[in-house]
């Protein structure tokens, strides 16, 4: 029987309102305490436009922090970086219990032993559509079509009600590789009754129905045996069906298949240890691309995104050490530009373009699915699920929106829009009762930092109007004891009359210590932020721009 005081909540810390760092909380008990339930920790990857020298955003999990004790667990839905990519930077701040299905676990496991000095994470593995407790949270997972082996819906049941959290998913009867989602369980559920479903909004703008991952095989296929020359794919190294779509099409037009980027061979290392690459015949190692005949290769490669480090980058830069292309070949982005990376991937083509290769993507054929629910999709979910109330995740502000009108036209009652922070009650009644702390942590270098810190801020500043650094030595009565040091970072060596700006730099030094009564220059401070000024003024008169400006003062 339901506690009258219990009450279930959930409260997303990452992944609401933003595709990507997907983290979700579930809360049993009362306002005075609860015990927590955490599914996924991810990543999102940051632009080096907007955050240089940023890599990694994570979900700012300092209430989780505050929460450790009522923590019970975390489970990861599946392996993908934006659902488990925080897991080894931000599970040593709450050491908590994680479960996990094989590949996921094996997955987590190989990225590991890639990170010097990652930590040690204890996994309990569950099976496939495993049913277990964390706490008070009785758990089973749903088998979901997606573009990863092992996604994975979970129900999560509790003396307040059932909830669906359905995490990336779609209705797939031809996955190529893994289960197809679920409807027996999915449909079981909803005539046991379900209190809610917190759900994937990715399609929720596109009308129909996501085409199958058979589809992407029989087009792979054709262009693969109708190609002359070399061909090289690349796509998410994650998408093992993808992998083996693109293996088996080499196998049909008589081609060796070599593999190229570490992330790439990680993953088909995993795939192959869990069972996803039975039947595949050996691949090649990359050495081995430049003694097969053009026409009997396909090389495997990362950089679907035009991450400037991955394989292809530096193939369409000639800059590989092993692989190499030319006139007549062919190059398949099997893999969506995720958005932000629109400049990145348009420089890769652009470059392959000019070299006389053949440039396939998904604007001309179907070399692409999404691995998430279009509105037939989710309209179909609903209708098996039945659910009272539907909380639209994972998604932009408009995916959202779409999500939840589409619900409503479904006949669900109650549709919550909530965003990162709100703390929504499912059970007994519904609505966004308070707010927890939420926000993003930045990984930079070896360290994660806050995004309110200065250190972006400061770097984003320098990368539009550079820095002026001024080293002075006045002796005790005020008076230089040197000339002043000047350094100039990031800015023009003359204004539009071709006069020196560090010149006018050293003037506007000069002329400030000058003006200073004989008092104020024997306090440094004041010696320090008066030149600062001048400084700044001096340049933006110059250039019409303002630089970081940092002046040291020496008393000798």
């Amino acid at each position: 029987m339901p506690h009258t005081k219990q009450e279930l909540v959930f409260a997303p810390l990452g992944g609401v309102g933003e595709i990507g760092m997907n983290l979700s909380i579930y809360g049993l008990g009362d306002e005075r305490r609860r015990s927590w339930l955490a599914v996924d920790l991810g990543v999102s990857f940051a632009s080096e436009e907007h955050l240089p020298g940023i890599d990694l955003i994570f979900p700012d999990i300092r209430y989780l922090v505050q929460e450790c004790k009522n923590l019970v667990g975390l489970v990861l839905t599946h392996a993908h970086e934006d659902h488990y990519g925080a897991v080894l930077d931000l599970w040593p701040k709450l050491k908590v219990p994680v479960y996990a299905t094989p590949f996921t676990a094996a997955l987590l496991a190989a990225k590991r032993a890639g990170e010097p000095g990652a930590p040690e994470i204890p996994v309990t593995i569950v099976p496939l559509g495993g049913r277990f407790k964390v706490g008070p949270f009785d758990i089973e997972l749903v088998s979901m079509a997606h573009s990863i082996p092992e996604s994975n819906a979970l129900i999560i049941r509790t003396p307040c009600g059932t909830v669906l959290h359905t995490g990336d998913w779609k209705i797939d009867p031809t996955p190529i590789l893994g289960d197809v989602t679920d409807e027996k369980k999915l449909r079981a559920l909803g005539d046991a009754g379900c209190l809610a479903i917190v759900g994937d909004s990715t399609n929720a703008v596109r009308d129909g129905r996501s085409p199958s991952e058979a589809d992407v095989g029989k087009t792979i296929t054709e262009l693969v045996k109708a190609a002359r020359g070399r061909v090289a794919v690349t796509t998410f190294a994650s998408n093992v069906a993808r992998l083996r779509t693109v293996i088996d099409a080499a196998r049909a037009a008589n081609r060796e298949v070599v593999v190229v980027g570490r992330a790439m061979e990680r993953i088909i290392q995993v795939a192959r240890e869990t069972g996803y690459m039975e039947g595949v015949q050996d691949l090649r190692p990359v050495d081995a691309y430049g003694y097969l005949p053009p026409n009997k290769v396909v090389a495997l490669c990362t950089g679907s995104q035009g991450e400037p480090r991955a394989a292809l980058s530096r193939i369409a830069e000639d800059q590989h050490p092993d692989v190499t292309l030319s006139r007549g070949d062919t190059v398949i982005f099997s893999a969506r530009t995720i958005p932000g990376n629109e400049k990145a991937v348009g420089r890769i083509i652009n470059g392959l373009i000019d070299q006389g290769i053949t440039v396939i993507t998904d604007r001309t054929h179907m070399v692409h699915v999404s691995g998430h629910p279009r509105r037939a999709e989710l309209e179909e979910l609903i209708g098996w699920v039945k659910p009272k109330i539907l909380v639209p995740v994972h998604g932009e502000a408009l995916h959202l929106s779409e999500h939840a009108a589409l619900a409503r036209r479904c006949g669900i009652k109650e549709v919550i829009q909530c965003r990162n922070g709100d703390l929504v009650r499912l059970s007994p009644t519904a609505g966004i009762i308070d707010e927890v702390p939420s926000g993003r942590l930045y990984k930079d270098g070896t360290l994660l930092v806050e995004a309110d810190a200065r250190t972006v801020a400061d770097r984003k500043r320098l990368s539009f109007a550079g820095a002026v650094s001024v080293a002075l030595a006045l002796n005790d009565k005020g008076v230089l004891a040197a000339d002043p040091e000047l350094d100039l970072i990031g800015i023009p060596e003359r204004d539009r009359d071709g006069g020196l700006i560090a010149e006018a730099v050293n003037d506007a030094v000069l002329e400030t210590l000058e003006s200073l009564p004989r008092k104020r220059r024997s306090d440094p401070d004041a010696v320090a932020e008066a030149i600062r000024r001048a400084v700044r003024a001096a340049v933006a008169e110059r250039w019409g721009k303002k630089p970081m400006c940092h002046v040291h003062v020496l008393t000798v």
